[in-house]
């Protein structure tokens, strides 16, 4: 493990818990945050091809649709593991 990743963990658990739980959400932001810009950008990436393919472009109704069934599907999910 680096010297430098070795001495940030040393001052997280230094750290008060209250504090650590905020270090961890803070994280967690972060790693959300990577995977929605990964993900963007795989998306953009198809763009082209789907344009060439003469795939039509969607409408604004058909992404909030969308986007909103992924929501549901979650929302779903998230109570399905805290019933569990």
């Amino acid at each position: 493990m680096p010297a430098n990743t070795q001495a940030l963990i040393e001052k997280i658990e230094a750290l008060p818990a209250e504090r650590r739980a905020e270090v961890e959400d803070f994280v967690d932001f972060i790693a959300t945050k990577t995977r929605r810009l990964a993900a963007l950008d795989r998306l953009l990436a198809i763009a082209p091809a789907l344009e060439a393919a003469g795939a039509p472009p969607m409408t604004e109704e058909e992404i909030a649709a969308e986007v909103e069934a992924v929501r549901a599907a979650r929302r779903s999910r998230s109570a399905s593991a805290d019933r569990s």
